[in-house]
């Protein structure tokens, strides 16, 4: 399906920020290695979710929902023995559980989404996995991957956390069930420490024991341990919300975004003081978010991978702002469902801005005076991408087309509906 992104000079109204789609997975996560009843409430729903929804249970977890309440019964290290899992477009899912699947004879990981998941690599964790006492069969690093388990070891475990944190956090839910204590040392560098430190929150509410240090690169991990059966409440998603206060903050708006706690461990918080030092009016209370946009932003510069998946959306407000924008540390938004640098910068030169990209940067020469746009673009099967190019729609003088924007269901199925109840001028259309 097509968006059809219509210029929009005002936003106005209340919204209640989606479920957080990374603590969704991970309590997940954690309640099927329980052994017993753990709730989650307020779950998300979106294709990651439900990827997740549909492995563990294929895994033997028993899964049953009511209103916004999540009811689970975990089966420990004792997984299913299941010949093949079905992750969908969802890569997070995958690295989780292919630390899972070792507990498991034999899984094989399809390769559903080949453009996509399928071109993202998973090697790292592949290495990591094989010291373990794990054979793993894989395309190159990449999917169909097929996990030979059944008796991992725990012991000393190198991983290297220079393209994702994902492999890090995968074998933390996973060595504590292992007989054997472990040390995990990381390699080169780790991307995504915040995301790390939600792993560690959920852990600790899980009632797993972790010792980490405190740059984030070892850790010793005590085996024998149970996973603690627990409710947990996820929060407002940061990620998914940056998109909707970058287009308040480009539009003319009076707009609130409720459900994000000005507490939060979600590295993607930062919008908010990027926004901020774009000039962008606005308030942070009481878990509201409230803009008052009036369109006129400047530029900033910031480390982008302290808000991985927020970065997009910040850049989508930077293109309309006065002076050159910076997002650098970014070299991980390569490794996403698309390359979500030259990817997402060849899409937005069509609509007119002004962009340049190095190996680990993003830079905007932005316009405040807007974009030509009128143009038709490609998504690149990406949420991410799609929610950003909608923000600069609205803003252009001629408005957006976007490719395979159904896509964007991935993390927020509700966004352009969300948009629309804002007073976005945005109609489907098939491709």
């Amino acid at each position: 399906m097509k968006a059809i992104v219509r210029p929009t000079s005002s936003l106005k109204g209340e919204i209640q920020a989606l479920s957080s789609k990374n603590y969704t997975t991970r309590y997940m996560l954690a309640a099927a290695l329980a052994e017993g009843e753990s709730t989650v409430r307020f779950p998300a729903r979106s294709e990651d979710s439900d990827a997740m929804r549909r492995c563990i249970r294929d895994l033997g977890a028993e899964l049953r929902e009511e209103g916004e309440t999540m009811t689970i019964v975990g089966f420990g290290r004792h997984p299913k023995p299941v010949k093949e899992l079905d992750v969908g477009n969802a890569g997070a899912v995958l690295r989780f559980l292919m630390s899972v699947a070792a507990f498991c004879p034999e899984v094989t990981f399809v390769n559903k989404y080949p453009q996509s998941l399928g071109k993202r690599p998973h090697q790292d964790l592949i290495d990591a996995l094989q010291q373990m006492n794990v054979r793993v069969t894989h395309n190159d690093g990449k999917l169909p991957i097929t996990i030979y388990g059944g008796s991992p070891k725990g012991g000393r475990i190198e991983v290297s956390g220079s393209v994702s944190s994902q492999y890090l956090s995968s074998l933390l839910f996973m060595t504590p069930l292992l007989d054997e204590d472990s040390e995990i040392t990381v390699l080169h560098d780790l991307k995504s420490k915040i995301i790390v430190g939600q792993t560690l929150e959920v852990l600790e509410q899980a009632g797993i024991r972790i010792e980490a240090s405190d740059d984030l690169m070892h850790y010793r991990v005590p085996g024998r341990q149970r996973y603690r059966p627990q409710e947990y409440v996820v929060q407002g998603d940061y990620p998914g919300s940056a998109a909707i206060l970058a287009a308040a903050a480009v539009t003319e708006s009076d707009v609130v975004v409720h459900r994000l706690s000005e507490f939060s461990r979600q590295g993607e918080r930062a919008v908010v003081d990027v926004l901020r030092a774009m000039n962008v009016p606005l308030t942070h209370a009481n878990g509201d978010v409230h803009v008052k946009g009036n369109g006129k932003l400047k530029a900033v510069e910031f480390d982008g991978d302290q808000f991985t998946d927020a970065v997009l959306a910040m850049v989508a407000a930077a293109v309309f702002a006065e002076g050159t924008s910076r997002f650098y540390n970014v070299e991980n938004l390569r490794y996403k469902e698309c390359d979500r640098i030259t990817d997402f910068l060849n899409e937005l030169r069509k609509a007119g801005a002004d962009v340049e990209e190095r190996q680990s940067e993003i830079i905007v020469h932005g316009r405040p005076e807007g974009v030509e746009g009128g143009v038709e673009i490609d998504a690149h099967f990406d949420h991410r991408v799609i929610m950003a190019l909608t923000v600069v729609g609205l803003r252009s003088h001629k408005g957006l087309t976007i490719r395979d924007a159904h896509h964007v269901a991935k993390s927020y199925p509700q966004y352009f509906d969300h948009l629309r109840s804002l007073g976005a001028q945005v109609d489907w259309a098939d491709d």
